[in-house]
């Protein structure tokens, strides 16, 4: 059998697997990747962040045709939709990029393996394709192998009428009516690309409120805008099953009538991908909920196997997973790395978009930490007035004595960008002084949050 030795294996060629591969390389070491899909990237390229947004963007443009672009003055006739070739560009994007991720790995010499890996022990894993077996002995291994999406007891996905995200991602019809369990990021945002397209969408979910995790205010904020575009909500509804009936799917719930659409879409949120990775005969311990358990500096209970992103919970997010590949190979070649994890942002890319960064009104309350709050609402900023778009505000929280910066919350016009400067005011520690004094472009949205922390010390210039 053959035998391939390497400074540092990673199982997982997803964001956080390749992104660790290709800095340990830039810090001198010998390394492989692991990855059982074809195509690299993951599932935040292959049937997540990357098709998902692709969808957005051009459901929203069809939307706007429809819609909006005759108040700019903009005549385009009738509008139709041609969902095959939205579903075209949507797979080219994702062939295009997933094929740069290999580019990356080439010119970086990181060794490719395609096929399943497993851990024999610590320093051990074998890798098996069909019949093909082969073993690699590393110093180091990192699991990066990502998640999957949740179940739900009473719900069995058959691949097609009751799926998950990836089926959602790729109908050959829009549905009539789209039957969405789970009101996270996931589910609100294929829920506004079908609705977009012209489906009915029904979302169901248990909690009393939307987007658990991100600010409240703003939460029930975009849930009146979500209604206004036509989306139906029913909150504090625990789900019980859920089958395909003849021609529709039934969905059942406690205390409540039957809904029946034609597809279901099961969005209950994100499981570690552990299956068959070995981790009981290396001594890799995971927690209650299967996740990977890790210490300060990736390293699980197992001498030399490290584990990231998803699959060590917390915020499941690309850009988290990058950061701390980065953070564990830097560990181990320099014996330093650290993420601060204030300073991850979090999008929701529906429109508006909400993001967030560093901690809500609920945590510093729960935490007993006092705050100073400041707001201001897009409607008063000159650009989205431009932009016809002035939904929602930009929130930035500060700490009442220091005036440093703990969390910035935006719902609006092109939320996913704005935050960065409000994640980089965190990181670097600035406080609502430091950005109410720095100069802003006029006119642009960014001022938005000049005026925000303004507002924090209750001097807003525009409202």
């Amino acid at each position: 059998m053959e035998t391939a030795r390497h400074d540092l294996v990673i199982l997982g060629g997803g964001p956080g697997g390749y992104v660790a591969a290709i800095r340990a390389t830039q810090l001198g070491m010998n390394v492989a990747c692991i990855e059982q899909e074809s195509a690299l990237g993951g599932t935040c390229l292959r049937v997540g962040c990357i098709p998902s947004k692709a969808l957005l963007e051009s459901s929203e443009r069809y939307e706007q045709a429809r819609e909006e672009l005759a108040t700019h003055g903009v005549g385009v006739g009738e509008v139709s939709l041609d969902l095959a070739t939205m579903m075209k560009r949507k797979d080219k994007l994702v062939t295009i990029l997933s094929k740069g991720v290999e580019g990356l790995l080439k010119k970086n010499k990181i060794t490719r393996h395609v096929g399943h890996g497993r851990l024999l022990a610590p320093g051990r894993i074998e890798v098996t394709r069909g019949d093909q077996r082969i073993e690699l002995e590393a110093a180091h291994v990192l699991l990066a192998t990502g998640s999957k999406s949740a179940g739900l007891p009473g719900i069995e996905p058959d691949g097609d009428r009751i799926g998950t995200s990836t089926e959602a991602l790729s109908y050959s019809e829009v549905p009539e009516h789209l039957i969405v369990i789970g009101a996270g990021a996931i589910g609100l945002e294929l829920g506004s690309v079908w609705r977009r397209l012209g489906a009915k969408v029904t979302v169901l979910e248990y909690l009393g409120r939307i987007l658990l995790g991100m600010d409240a205010e703003l939460a029930g904020e975009a849930l009146k805008v979500f209604k206004r575009q036509g989306m139906q909500f029913l909150l504090g509804c625990r789900v019980t099953s859920a089958r395909v009936e003849g021609e529709q799917c039934v969905v059942e719930s406690a205390g409540n009538e039957p809904r029946r659409g034609d597809r279901v879409l099961v969005a209950v949120g994100r499981a570690p991908n552990t299956d068959d990775l070995g981790l009981e005969a290396a001594g890799v311990r995971t927690d209650r909920k299967g996740f990977v358990s890790v210490d300060e500096h990736f390293a699980t209970s197992a001498a030399g196997v490290y584990a990231i992103g998803d699959v060590i919970g917390g915020a499941m997010l690309a850009h988290k997973a990058e950061e701390e590949g980065v953070a564990c190979v830097e560990q181990l070649a320099t014996g330093y790395g650290h993420v601060n994890y204030d300073a991850i942002p979090n999008v929701v890319y529906t429109e508006p978009e909400i993001a967030s960064v560093g901690k809500t009104e609920a945590e510093l309350q729960e935490a007993g930490v006092e705050y100073r709050k400041g707001a201001f609402p897009f409607v008063a900023n000159g650009r989205a007035r431009a932009l016809g778009n002035t939904t929602g505000q930009v929130k930035m929280l500060a700490d009442a004595a220091t005036d440093r910066i703990l969390g910035v919350h935006i719902l609006g016009p092109r939320a996913g960008d704005l935050i960065a400067e409000a994640a980089v005011a965190i990181e670097l520690g600035a406080s609502s002084e430091d950005l109410a004094r720095s100069s802003h472009a006029h006119p642009t949205l960014a001022e938005a949050l000049k005026e925000a922390a303004l507002a924090v010390d209750g001097r807003a210039l525009h409202v």
